[in-house]
């Protein structure tokens, strides 16, 4: 089996209204087109899985906007991770019935961690991921988990709520930085080295990738996956607008030489 098919290369797609956007430290969304045209552009690429998460709901008080993930779900001919608004168990049994693989569980995580136990009871360990948005102070560089889209600090660090989230039953940790996302300027490889030390479950990393290079230095230090968003739908210095993936033998060749 090649080192790529060992590593799941996860395009990470963020929902805000009814359409996908791109944000830069997870701020000014900037509009990247209708989100059912881009989930098939990723099938007839034959990305690995998918993860959509709504940056909106849980900032603006609502759930999940079914029937439009429905939608996505049925277009999606991969695995699809959904995270945004999900409080209660009675949405997460509605998303599984729609199609989706995974819940990703980020502010109901912190906010509810029994949310996450009882995910984990009623669809499996495998499906239930929890997302962490991680910020670094600027004056003591701790890193914190926030919430709500990354606009409220929890005062937990990434590290200790890590393995409190796979005792409870989490599956997979989304570990996303927030300093790094859609800058393109690489992981924080400190981040993810310091939380996959800490757990047994799959690590996914988020926030910087610009190039193979990145996903392969990534998942050297011991990410399970590597997921990007600005890598996979920008071309250029003028950041057009272009839907890629990378392919096998640029990947294995990356990973090759890390």
């Amino acid at each position: 089996m090649s080192q790529y098919k060992r590593t799941r290369v996860i395009p990470c797609l963020l929902l805000k209204n009814t359409g996908l956007v791109k944000t830069t430290k997870f701020k000014d969304p900037r509009y990247l087109g209708d989100p059912r045209n881009v989930v098939k552009i990723f099938n007839d690429k034959e990305a690995d899985e998918l993860v959509l998460l709504d940056i909106t709901a849980t900032c603006e008080g609502r759930g999940p906007r079914f029937d439009l993930i429905g939608e996505i779900a049925s277009e999606c001919f991969m695995p699809l991770a959904y995270g945004g608004g999900i409080s209660s168990l009675d949405e997460v049994k509605r998303l599984i019935g729609i199609g989706i693989e995974k819940v990703v569980l980020n502010s109901a995580a912190v906010a509810n961690p029994g949310l996450v136990e009882a995910t984990a009871r009623v669809i499996g360990s495998q499906s239930v991921v929890v997302s962490m948005d991680v910020k670094q102070k600027l004056l003591t560089r701790r890193y914190e988990v926030h919430t709500h889209s990354g606009t409220r600090g929890s005062g937990l660090d990434p590290v200790a709520f890590a393995r409190r989230m796979e005792e409870a039953g989490a599956g997979e940790i989304f570990l996303n930085s927030i300093d790094r996302d859609g800058t393109m300027s690489g992981y924080d490889l400190d981040l993810v080295r310091s939380v996959v030390q800490a757990v047994r479950i799959p690590v996914v990393a988020c926030g910087g990738a610009a190039a193979v290079e990145d996903l392969a230095r990534v998942i050297h230090v011991g990410a399970s996956a590597a997921s990007a968003g600005s890598m996979f739908v920008y071309q250029g210095k003028l950041k057009a607008v272009l839907i890629s993936f990378p392919a096998a033998p640029d990947l294995n060749r990356a990973l090759a030489h890390v």
